[in-house]
C-alpha cells in the first residue's frame, strides 16, 4: 500500500482497515465469523480454511505487484533517460528537426555538450577543432545548471577528428542521430505507460484495501485460535478461562506484568517470573523466550514502518 501510494503516504493509515474500522477498534470489537469459519469444523479445518484463503491472497498479491511494479519500473527509467545531466539524458523532448542537417551525403550535424566555465572556449575554438567545419554552424541549443548544448555543423569525413579534439578540449561530443520514428516512438511509449499506471492504480488500491483487511481478519482469529489451544493445553479440560484484551502504554508495560504475575502465579507454579525492561526496547522481539503463567500473545497494530 505504501509503495503504491507513493507520494501520499499519509494516507495509508486511513486505507488499513480491517471490517471498515481502523484495527484497534476492530481488535476491541472482535466477534468470531460464524460464516467464514464455522465453529461446528474442527479446531485443524478451520486454520486450513484461513492458510488456504491468505496463501490465495498473498499469490495474487505476488502476481498484481509485480504487473505493477513491471510497469513503474519502465516508466522510472524512461524518465530517468529523460533527466539528469546533458551527458546522459535523453534528447527526445529537447532537439528539433530544424537544428540538424539532414539528408546530406557530405554534411553532419553533431551535438557537443559544453560544461558553462567553457562557452567562450567553445565559440573560439570549435571552427578549428578539424578540418571542413561548416563557419558559424554552431548554435546553444538547451542548457541546464553545469552545460549547454550545442549544435555543430561539419563533413563527414571531418567526424572523427573533430570529436578527438573536442575531448581533448574538455567537449564531449553525444553519440546521437536524429531519428524523428524512433523520438516520436519514446514520447508515445512514455504517454502509454503513464496512462496503463493510471488505469492500474485505482483497482489496485481497492484490492489492497479489500484484501488487507481480510488478511488482518484472518490474522486476529488465528490469534483467537492460539489463545484458545493453548490454554486448553496449559489448563486441560473442561474450558474454563477467559481470553482478555489489554492495551498498555509503554510506560505502565513494567507495571502490568508485574499485578498480572501476582495475580496468576498459582496456576503455573513453573512460570518463571520474566520482567525484563528489555521489553521496552522498541522493535525488539522477544515472543520465543517469554512465558507466563497466563497465555499471553502480543498483537501489533503499529503495522507501519515510517511515521505518519
Amino acid at each position: 500500500m505504501a509503495d503504491v501510494l507513493e507520494d501520499s503516504r499519509d494516507k495509508v493509515q486511513e486505507n488499513l482497515l480491517a471490517n471498515g474500522v481502523d484495527l484497534v477498534t476492530y481488535i476491541t470489537r472482535f466477534q468470531w465469523d460464524m460464516a467464514k469459519y464455522p465453529i461446528k469444523q474442527s479446531l485443524k479445518n478451520i486454520s486450513e480454511i484461513i492458510s488456504k484463503q491468505v496463501s490465495q491472497i498473498d499469490n495474487d498479491l505476488k502476481t498484481r505487484a509485480s504487473a505493477y511494479n513491471n510497469l513503474k519500473g519502465n516508466l522510472q527509467n524512461l524518465e530517468r533517460k529523460n533527466a539528469g545531466s546533458l551527458l546522459t539524458r535523453s534528447l527526445a523532448d529537447i532537439v528539433k528537426k530544424e537544428d540538424f542537417v539532414l539528408d546530406s551525403e557530405y554534411l553532419i550535424t553533431l551535438l557537443a555538450v559544453v560544461p558553462k566555465t567553457g562557452y567562450t572556449d567553445w565559440q573560439k575554438t570549435y571552427e578549428s577543432l578539424a578540418e571542413m567545419v561548416v563557419p558559424r554552424s554552431s548554435h546553444l541549443l538547451f542548457e541546464d545548471n553545469d552545460s549547454g548544448l550545442f549544435s555543430v555543423t561539419l563533413f563527414r569525413k571531418a567526424i572523427d577528428d573533430f570529436k578527438h579534439k573536442a575531448r581533448e578540449n574538455k567537449f564531449t561530443v553525444r553519440d546521437f542521430q536524429y531519428n524523428e520514428e524512433e523520438l516520436k516512438a519514446d514520447k508515445e511509449e512514455i504517454t502509454r505507460l503513464c496512462t496503463d499506471k493510471k488505469k492500474q492504480f485505482g483497482p489496485l488500491v481497492r484490492w489492497l484495501k479489500v484484501n488487507f483487511s481480510e488478511a488482518f481478519i484472518a490474522w486476529i482469529h488465528i490469534k483467537a485460535l492460539r489463545v484458545f489451544v493453548e490454554s486448553v493445553l496449559r489448563y486441560g479440560l473442561p474450558v474454563n478461562f477467559q481470553a482478555m484484551l489489554l492495551q498498555p502504554s509503554k510506560k505502565t508495560m513494567k507495571k502490568l506484568r508485574e499485578v498480572l504475575n501476582d495475580l496468576y502465579k498459582h496456576l503455573d507454579s513453573s512460570a518463571a517470573a520474566i520482567i525484563d525492561s528489555a521489553m521496552d526496547i522498541p522493535g525488539l522481539n522477544l515472543s520465543q523466550q517469554e512465558y507466563y503463567p497466563y497465555v499471553y500473545y502480543k498483537i501489533d497494530c503499529n503495522l507501519l514502518d515510517f511515521k505518519v
